[in-house]
């Protein structure tokens, strides 16, 4: 399977939230999305060695599963240790999460309600300045 390129954003969504995150202003945007629901019962992939070719495709990460729920937090861990120090990661947390998990968020940028189309824009461009940097350092 192609996977795009340029500018993809991963949304990490309970099935049933990506309607919450408005798809098709971030694809209006110029960034292809991807969408996983999560591991559901199984163990996510990435956790599992397997790899995931919706993470490795990712120039950006917008996570909002349950934090609760202990494999929930190692798949943030994970992605913070494979992927590159600038990879943009995002986290929507509910109530009391930011304060149940701060070591785990320390190393992400957390929003404490669901993000509005301005944050969402704001967080494209931070995925384009990611990759641009990517890019001269190539």
């Amino acid at each position: 399977m192609n996977q795009p390129r340029e500018g993809v954003i991963l949304l990490d969504v309970s099935p049933g939230d990506a309607e919450v995150f408005d798809v098709s202003f971030l694809e209006r945007t110029g960034h292809p999305v991807l969408v996983c629901h999560g591991p559901g019962t199984n163990l996510c992939p990435l956790l599992g060695g397997e790899g995931c070719s919706k993470f490795d495709a990712a120039h950006g990460i917008v996570f909002q599963l349950d934090l609760d729920l202990p494999q929930h937090r190692d798949i943030v861990r994970r992605y913070r240790a494979v992927s590159r120090p600038d990879l943009p990661i995002r986290v929507v947390v509910r109530a009391g999460q930011a304060a149940r998990y701060p070591e785990l968020l320390s190393e992400v940028e957390v929003w404490t309600q669901e993000p509005t189309a301005a944050e969402l824009d704001g967080f494209a461009s931070r995925v384009e300045a990611a990759d641009r940097d990517a890019e001269q350092d190539l």
